[in-house]
């Protein structure tokens, strides 16, 4: 077989396959020659969601009549659902016909919005720590990176005046998550109408990730309950974590008519509705009651004891306040580079922590514990990490 030499597109660069993809490829390399290995990396929610969701998806998709194309804005139901969650979970309200546009995971949403409004040369404001999407995304839409950094000792919160400082002539868009992955901090009490403020002042575009707000966190919080925050801000939320749907790739974005108007012509050249079933399912998730979140919770919460053990395991320091879906830790002095740190938990004991450095310099000294494992998995990681160290 001889392919022909085909020259890849300019846009991919500076981008490099996703670090999760590369390292899920060796971790099955090891399992396929016989170890044990259990994977404390990736937050991919390991519960399924309420049977009620999932008696709702069987019964539509019996419905003949629900198999065919859905608009791109949604379905009513979903469009309905999510101005009702956001109403009474955030106190946010958000017109479902205008201000909402549900999507295919908020992950895509991300692109989207990049692509939608950056040109080639526009600077973007990425969080360092973060999500390392942002970065790409930004990227492959033609956008210059400028990391904000964001440190232990603030609170991971960002410093306004050291980024003015640093310029952010040409900024376009500025990009925020909070609660924040990886490192789990809340949003400190006024930081939305912060950053509100600031976007304003400086005619900046808001992107807001927000799929860790009722994960054990105290304060469910939505920035676009901020003073203004409709003007300058577009928020992005998701089922994946917070109703354990994360295969199912339901997100949504809320916003002004004006962005959703715009976000989705890009949006529409580039993929369509969800299927009706999964849109209903989704409407029949918003609206489970408290007992819902109390129940994950619980089930984090309790798995919250046995990371921190891990951490203390191997000697790290940590802030026990954090929210979402992860544990992030401080590797104690003299534990070297977080990579090869982690390298050496993963081939001395068959344990994966993910090395911090992947989300930015910020979180070189750091390493991240998923929470997505089960109790008996956690302590079993426990056991042969003692028995490395």
């Amino acid at each position: 077989m001889n392919p022909i030499k085909v020259e890849l597109a300019e846009r991919l660069g500076s981008v490099e396959e996703y670090y999760f993809s590369k390292k899920l490829r060796e971790i099955d390399e090891m399992r396929a020659a016989g170890r044990e290995v259990i994977n404390l990396g990736i937050g991919s929610p390991d519960q399924p969601p309420h049977p009620e969701v999932v008696a709702t998806l069987a019964a539509e998709a019996a419905k003949p009549g629900n198999h065919g194309y859905q608009p791109y804005k949604g379905a009513a139901v979903l469009r309905n659902a999510f101005a009702a969650w956001y109403r009474d979970r955030y106190g946010v309200t958000l017109d479902p016909v205008s201000e909402i546009l549900p999507l295919i995971g908020s992950k895509e949403g991300i692109m989207h919005v990049c692509m939608t409004y950056l040109d080639k040369g526009d600077k973007v404001l990425v969080p360092n720590p973060g999500y390392p999407t942002y970065r790409s995304a930004a990227t492959i839409a033609g956008g210059v990176c400028v990391d904000y950094k964001l440190r232990e000792a603030t609170g991971w919160m960002p410093d306004f005046d050291e980024i003015e400082r640093q310029g952010i002539q040409g900024v376009k868009m500025m990009i925020v998550n909070y609660p924040h992955m990886p490192t789990g901090a809340i949003p400190q009490e006024g930081l939305f109408q912060k950053l509100v403020d600031f976007a304003k002042k400086h005619n900046i575009l808001l992107l807001h990730d927000n799929p860790y707000s009722f994960l054990r966190n105290p304060r469910p919080a939505s920035l676009l309950a901020a003073d203004g925050a409709m003007d300058v801000a577009i928020e992005l939320n998701s089922l994946s974590k917070s109703h354990s749907m994360a295969g199912w790739r339901i997100g949504m974005i809320g916003a002004a008519k004006q962005r959703i108007d715009e976000i989705i012509r890009f949006k529409s050249n580039m993929d369509s509705g969800m299927f009706y079933p999964m849109q209903a399912a989704a409407a029949k998730a918003l609206s489970l009651g408290d007992d819902w979140y109390r129940s994950i919770n619980k089930l984090y919460g309790s798995r919250e004891a046995k990371a921190y053990e891990i951490l203390n395991q191997i000697g790290c320091s940590y802030d026990a306040g954090q929210a979402g879906l992860f544990v992030w830790g401080r590797l104690p002095e003299g534990a070297g580079d977080c990579y090869e740190f982690s390298d050496k938990i993963l081939n001395g004991c068959g344990v994966f922590l993910t090395p911090g450095g992947i989300f930015g310099s910020e979180g070189n000294r750091y390493v991240r514990i998923s929470l997505c494992a089960t109790e008996e998995l956690l302590q079993r990681s426990i056991d042969k990490i003692k028995s490395l160290l």
